[in-house]
């Protein structure tokens, strides 16, 4: 505790000793300090508030466009602001741009820089805030950047929709004339040898299976002519029975097998013919009576008809056949005209929809722009904060000047008291207090209180300043500017 007290003392009898080093050395850094911050330039703020606002129309058609939303364009905002063609055409229309070309991309970094953009609200409350010696250039230049901004962004989503709408179009040309091509090509094949496709299957079996029974009704009943016939005759003429038995015998194989009944009777007919033939029996014409006349008729009848069974069997066998592949056929063209038809209806349904973008587009009825509150004019600059500058020169000018009379005693070697008089050995054999003058101490104490009141004057000089930056008054600011312009 004594040591504390002894310190203290020491630097407190330090400070009284050089006063006036301490003193003047403060001030003169207060003094410094809060004249450069008189010398920096001043930076006034202009902002601007943006608010992205939904559109009542774009929710009623929810569904039905296709429209940016307002987190989509937020994402992009800030990239978009700060984007170097939109700065150059916002300094061209200020007139702001710079002489060479690396001036201008410098000019353009500064203003970049010197730019700052702060989302509020994630559903579309944005800030744009410009800094700039210049008040009516900040404000100026924010009120550029957010029209320009919004002017190209609507210009933009304008001709994108047109474009899409057009693209639309074009695809919906293309896809009609595809389903076209594809109802023709169905419609062509249905019509032509497409048409079995409809036919059903069990008909033609039963068809086939009536035509059959019919024909071996037919074949029986020529059998029996035929009998008749040979039997009305005197003498049967095997040399002209001979080739009819033998083509007969060809057509019955063409439709069934060597087992088949008629072909084994037709075999025996042919083999009974041939040994007849071998016998050597004479030839005689048949009898001319009318009745052999009428059954003769009636057997070539019945063969013609015998005939067109046999053809329309071959012909409902071969459509049977030819079902399955043109049902295949014909499934494949209606799979594609179902497909080119669901394409085209869809195509249809979005020409509809980018229709509706493009007019929303058009007439700005998707996401609008509200400029909630424009640039204005800027009367205090937000750099640089004088008030901290001062302060922080307060303490400095304290810590300084307290410093200096530190440093100052550290470097002086001489003797100041007993203990350091003992480090060079010698023995103390008394110390002598210091014998001061009373009237050397009353001139100095009116010296001190002379140096403390200019001190306190100075000082308060500066705390004026001080309290004119707090209250927002920038006076000695413009008289600075002025000085300094």
């Amino acid at each position: 505790m004594a040591s504390s007290e002894f310190d203290y003392k020491k630097y407190l009898n330090l400070a009284r000793k050089n006063k006036v080093l301490c003193i003047v050395t403060a001030l003169a850094i207060m003094t410094v300090i809060t004249v450069v911050s008189y010398l920096l330039p001043n930076k006034f703020e202009a902002k601007s508030t943006v608010f992205i606002e939904k559109s009542v129309i774009s929710e009623l058609l929810k569904g039905l466009t296709f429209t940016p939303s307002a987190e989509d364009k937020i994402k992009v905002l800030s990239y978009a602001l700060n984007s170097r063609t939109l700065i150059a055409k916002v300094l061209d229309e200020l007139d702001l741009k710079k002489g060479s070309e690396a001036e201008q991309e410098k000019h353009i970094k500064q203003m970049q820089d010197n730019t700052q953009i702060k989302i509020k609200d994630k559903e579309g409350l944005f800030v744009i805030s410009f800094q700039d010696r210049s008040p009516k250039i900040a404000r100026d230049y924010v009120n550029a950047l957010v029209r320009r901004y919004i002017d190209e962004n609507t210009s933009s989503k304008r001709q994108e929709s047109y474009g899409a709408t057009q693209f639309v179009s074009e695809q919906l040309s293309t896809f009609k004339e595809k389903l076209d091509k594809s109802e023709e090509a169905a419609n062509a094949f249905k019509s032509g040898s497409g048409s079995i496709a409809s036919m059903d299957p069990s008909l033609l079996l039963r068809d086939i299976n009536d035509s059959q029974q019919r024909l071996d009704d037919l074949r029986i009943r020529q059998t029996q002519l035929e009998t008749l016939l040979a039997g009305l005759s005197k003498v049967s003429s095997a040399q002209s029975n001979m080739p009819a038995l033998q083509k007969k015998l060809q057509e019955l194989q063409l439709q069934y097998t060597d087992n088949y009944p008629e072909i084994q009777r037709v075999k025996e007919d042919i083999r009974a013919l041939d040994e007849q033939l071998k016998s050597g029996q004479g030839v005689a014409k048949p009898v001319d009576s009318p009745e052999y006349a009428k059954l003769a008729s009636e057997l070539r009848a019945l063969r013609q008809a015998e005939t067109n069974l046999s053809n329309n069997i071959a012909r409902n066998r071969g459509l049977l056949h030819s079902i399955p592949a043109a049902r295949a056929t014909l499934e494949s063209l209606e799979r594609e005209k179902s497909s080119q038809k669901t394409l085209y209806e869809t195509m249809l349904a979005r020409q509809g929809q980018s229709e509706v973008s493009k007019q929303m587009e058009v007439q700005d009825k998707s996401t609008v722009f509200r400029i909630v509150d424009p640039a204005v004019l800027p009367f205090k600059p937000v750099s640089p904060d004088r008030v901290k500058i001062i302060l922080m020169g307060i303490l400095a000018g304290i810590g300084g000047g307290l410093g200096l009379i530190v440093l100052k005693d550290q470097m002086d070697s001489t003797v100041k008291n007993v203990d350091m008089a003992r480090q060079f050995g010698f023995p103390v054999l008394a110390v002598i207090p210091r014998i001061e003058d009373p009237q050397r101490l009353v001139i100095q104490a009116k010296r001190d209180r002379k140096i403390y009141i200019a001190a306190a004057l100075y000082f308060s000089m500066i705390l004026v300043v001080l309290a004119v930056e707090v209250a927002g008054i920038n006076v000695i600011s413009k008289f600075v500017g002025r000085l300094t312009s």
